[in-house]
């Protein structure tokens, strides 16, 4: 772990929107930046950000240049990712993090944002938010924004959701993400350190044997061995076949995990949940706490 902390933002600082993924709007973009402004902040909104091909916001070497010069100016204190989809990985090993490292600021997305969590940390040991993004936002504020306005201005994390009722407690740094972008990958110089990590996961609009099959594989890559705890946040929209896989995806993790020796807590406040798609700072040491009153709690101790 890297002992750089990265400072809170303040009224008057620089952040910027990236689109190193699927492509998105103005009109999508709007309701964001309107946000944003009303918390004192300066939006920078790089030229070509709206740019299509395909799905894609720009072609590869387009996305890549874009997100390049946001990690090297020194100016921009965050950088928000816009918005999933896919294309992130596309991207990761054109990027230079030499400059950002020198003047860290935060990076801030879930979904395929996950392979910039996991590549920072991996490769540099800082820390990231995994929050929602501009595409999320709508004309009110929502918890979710709400939590990541908190985050960014250095309020520390403290979310207490229902959970299972047992009495625990594990500490550890935070990693992990979506667990499609884990499994993506498995083996490349990308690939996080879990051990003794508490570790999220979430998803999305994934068939369960394909759950299953991604957890058999995180299992085999040793990447669910001790663990100080696993945190699951939202799997949201999850399909079936035909003939049934025959588990939920509760049960799917449950088994994987089974004999592991680490928590596995379900219902976190994280992922695709819309408004409560909640802002967890990862890279940094968290804690949680369970108790028999069936609640349960991450925070920054």
């Amino acid at each position: 772990m890297n002992n750089t902390i990265i400072p809170p933002l303040r009224a008057g600082d620089r952040v910027a929107l990236a689109a190193p993924a699927r492509a998105v709007s103005p009109e999508e973009m709007a309701p964001a930046i309107a946000e944003l402004k009303s918390w004192g902040l300066q939006v920078v909104v790089p030229e070509g950000l709206y740019e299509r091909d395909g799905q894609l916001a720009g072609s590869d070497s387009h996305r890549a240049s874009l997100m390049q010069n946001l990690l090297d100016d020194p100016d921009i204190k965050a950088i928000l990712c816009c918005r999933g989809g896919y294309g992130t990985v596309r991207i990761i090993d054109r990027l230079d993090f030499s400059r950002f490292a020198q003047k860290p600021k935060w990076m801030v997305g879930y979904s395929d944002i996950t392979v910039l969590h996991s590549h920072i940390q991996r490769t540099l040991g800082l820390p990231t938010l995994h929050a929602t993004m501009p595409i999320n936002f709508g004309p009110k504020p929502t918890a979710a924004t709400e939590s990541l306005h908190k985050a960014l201005f250095g309020e520390k994390t403290d979310y207490i959701w229902d959970a299972d009722g047992e009495a625990w407690t594990a500490e550890g740094i935070v990693t992990g993400g979506n667990l499609s972008m884990l499994y993506s990958l498995l083996g490349s110089r990308s690939q996080i350190d879990t051990r003794g990590k508490i570790l999220l996961i979430e998803d999305l609009d994934e068939y369960l044997y394909h759950i299953d099959r991604m957890m058999q594989a995180l299992g085999r890559a040793s990447m669910l061995d001790g663990l100080a705890a696993l945190l699951v946040g939202g799997m949201t929209d999850m399909h079936d076949n035909t003939v049934p896989f025959g588990r939920t995806a509760e049960q799917i993790v449950r088994e994987a995990m089974a004999g592991r020796g680490c928590p596995v807590v379900f219902g976190a406040p994280f992922g695709h949940l819309g408004d409560n798609n909640l802002a967890i700072p990862m890279g940094i040491k968290m804690r949680l706490e369970s108790n028999d009153s069936k609640k349960c709690r991450i925070f920054a101790p």
